[in-house]
């Protein structure tokens, strides 16, 4: 079974254009399957969806959720004074 993180995607926005793009995310998001035949969007909070998508000879389920940058250390190191 696969259970590694990734990131799917990156952008800015607002809270609402962030939701948003993770839903359309889980709609369009295909994993490992050649074809989908079938797909599942489960709401578990308005950041984060269970997404189940079915292909010809597996099912795949997944967590997507949305995370938001709060701290970056190369941010701050190039804010520092020289």
């Amino acid at each position: 079974m696969d259970r590694h993180a990734r990131t799917l995607a990156e952008f800015d926005g607002s809270p609402q254009e962030a939701e948003s793009a993770l839903l359309e995310a889980a709609r369009t998001y295909e994993h490992k399957l050649w074809k989908v035949n079938r797909r599942e969007i489960f709401k578990c909070s308005s950041r984060s969806y269970f997404l189940r998508i079915h292909g010809r000879i597996a099912t795949y389920g997944l967590m997507l959720q949305l995370g938001e940058l709060v701290y970056d250390t190369a941010e701050s190191a190039s804010k520092s004074p020289a």
